[in-house]
């Protein structure tokens, strides 16, 4: 196999294949990558057996064939060519010795027969859904952070993706919040549900180009769901067993409203949060009374209040937060006001957007009030 490539294709291509090598394993085609030029298609493979990704990329393909290479040590090596212009040379012999060269420097590394490496499995291109790169994007960014980081219940280190009559609803949860964002599909599609590990989608969102409205189809199979955009596939082992039944956690009923500026809001949580040492586990107490919301910490550090307005309708109410899990959320929410639901000072709040497409439930904390 003989191949000539631009270096800054090919170094974007290996940023992108890199993502699925494994960092922790014994296993030496897990930390590698294959390079494929057939059908005048040159395509990078890597997988970590749980997510796999394939992107194609330009080259000159001066002989087909194929080569499987340590992923770290050729991306090593092409990074560190200086000339940016300069084609970088492919060349694998038929015992797969590998020489890599660009102007006057040349590498001499062992490769592995491509027969060596795991393929990525199959997945039947008919049950699929379309959105625009920056919708997924975004609604991955506005769910991620309230997955569980342990591994004490593997369904909430996933986020669930429900379609069901042509909406797409996306939703995270770790014990203490939940995150749920609706969007609504263009089209009509088979109804879906499956549980994809964070980890792969976080993947996913930094592969794809914020700024675009180009598609992404996402398909789905038994075991796996597959992500195709641009020139570039991901697919995911999706986790088995019964997600979380949210229906029962949610409620339209409420006794208190609150519509407050996020930006003022957020500001006056994180001027809070000055007080709260790192290991220390103070509450931020919510004091809701006519059309003032009172903030109030104390700490080892000291006392703190702030008061921010507010439009009320129903009850006054005196309810306690982990203002980090209030924060998270409103850093996610791009409008310029929030809408706050409480029923009591033991019940779960909701937090919602303008648009109504963007839910994020949160626990109170106990206090002495």
């Amino acid at each position: 196999m003989n191949l000539k490539f631009q270096k800054a294709q090919l170094v974007n291509a290996l940023g992108i294949v890199m993502k699925a090598i494994s960092t922790k394993t014994s296993s030496v085609i897990l930390e590698s990558i294959l390079i494929t030029a057939a059908d005048n298609r040159v395509v990078l493979d890597a997988t970590d057996t749980e997510l796999s990704i394939q992107t194609e990329v330009d080259a000159i393909i001066v002989n087909p064939g194929g080569v499987v290479l340590n992923a770290k040590l050729f991306s090593d090596i092409v990074r560190k060519f200086d000339n940016t212009d300069s084609l970088i040379e492919l060349d694998v012999d038929k015992d797969f010795k590998t020489t890599i060269r660009c102007d006057q420097a040349i590498f001499n590394i062992m490769g592995i027969d491509p027969v060596e490496f795991i393929p990525m499995p199959q997945v039947d291109r008919d049950d699929f859904i379309k959105l625009s790169q920056f919708s997924l994007k975004e609604v991955i960014r506005q769910t991620e952070f309230s997955t569980a980081i342990s591994d004490i219940n593997r369904m909430m280190g996933g986020e669930l993706i429900d379609i069901k009559d042509n909406v797409a609803k996306f939703v995270t949860l770790d014990g203490h919040r939940m995150s749920i964002r609706n969007i609504e599909l263009n089209g009509s599609f088979e109804n879906q549900r499956c549980v994809v590990p964070i980890k792969s989608l976080q993947e996913v969102m930094r592969i794809i180009d914020s700024d675009t409205q180009k598609d992404v189809n996402i398909y789905f199979s038994k075991d796996h769901i597959l992500f195709e955009f641009d020139r570039t596939l991901v697919l995911s082992r999706i986790l088995d067993g019964e997600y979380f039944r949210i229906e029962t956690m949610l409620s339209n009923d409420y006794d208190t409203k609150v519509t407050v500026s996020r930006n003022r809001f957020q500001s006056a949580i994180e001027q809070a949060m000055i007080l709260i040492r790192e290991n220390e586990h103070k509450p931020l107490i919510l004091d809701i009374e006519n059309g003032t919301l009172t903030l109030s910490v104390n700490s080892s550090l000291g006392f703190m209040d702030a008061k921010v307005n507010i439009e009320k309708s129903g009850s006054d109410l005196k309810i306690a937060f982990n203002p980090k899990f209030l924060v998270d959320a409103l850093k996610v929410i791009d409008d310029e006001f929030v809408d706050i639901y409480f029923t009591n000072a033991k019940s779960p709040c909701f937090i919602k957007d303008d648009k109504n497409s963007y839910t994020y439930l949160i626990l109170p904390v106990n206090f002495v009030g």
